[in-house]
């Protein structure tokens, strides 16, 4: 496995935002901002002057809008992935920017750990959608358009690798409720396991299933094989 950061060229036209992003992102390891762009024309130059592993685009630029960049970056630049990151989860919004040819689309009040989740997974060749997007996707579609792009009940988030680095968003104990949860056990059967109560079962298991967007628990256990297990947790709260 490469063992290379991830190449990242940020876009927005807030120069603070740009800097969030960067510190986020640089602030693990695994990811270096190659370039930073406050509008579309600079984003496509510097998209195919430095040829990024990702994007992560803007939609609310003067001039053109990340949405009508989104083309041209592929165009400048064929191999790089594009990830549109905007405030607004107006599902047209999210239609056109996967119509662009974008990966994912994250919302701007989404936690630092699911940015850098988000740039794995489509680096990785996958997908992602933060969940309102993703539901809203599927809302509109009313289930008869195009949506291989995006999988609801998954998370939208459809490699291993995705799945995988998801485990981030999860405490150790939401690790456990979610794989006793895998494994076929009841809330109660859970709840015995773990010494804890019933109701404090419920409440984690309903955080984990918001911060992954899956609904079921045949999604779940989807999950967890994807991901290869739970592992052993992070040591975080409980």
């Amino acid at each position: 496995m490469s063992t290379e950061p991830i190449r990242v060229l940020v876009v927005d036209d807030h120069a603070v935002v740009r800097e969030g992003i960067r510190h986020i992102l640089e602030g693990e390891t695994g990811f270096v901002v190659v370039a930073e762009a406050g509008n579309g024309p600079d984003a496509v130059r510097l998209a195919a002057e430095h040829r990024p592993d990702v994007v992560v685009l803007d939609v609310s630029m003067p001039g053109e809008s990340g949405l009508r960049v989104a083309p041209k970056i592929r165009d400048a630049a064929p191999e790089t992935r594009v990830l549109i990151m905007s405030m607004h989860d107006n599902a047209e919004y999210v239609r056109e920017g996967v119509r662009a040819g974008a990966s994912g689309y994250l919302l701007k009040d989404s936690a630092a750990a699911e940015l850098r989740l988000a740039v794995r997974a489509v680096h990785a060749g996958g997908s992602y959608f933060s969940t309102p997007a993703a539901l809203g996707l599927s809302g509109a579609d009313g289930g008869r358009g195009d949506t291989s792009r995006v999988d609801p009940s998954a998370g939208a988030r459809g490699d291993a690798a995705g799945a995988a680095a998801s485990l981030e968003l999860l405490t150790a104990r939401e690790r456990e409720v979610l794989d006793g949860v895998a494994r076929g056990l009841t809330n109660k059967e859970i709840a015995s396991e773990l010494g804890i109560s019933h109701r404090t079962v419920e409440t984690h298991r309903e955080s984990l299933m918001r911060k992954l967007g899956i609904r079921t628990v045949a999604g779940l256990t989807r999950f967890v094989l994807d991901a290869g297990g739970v592992g052993s947790g992070d040591g975080g709260p409980r």
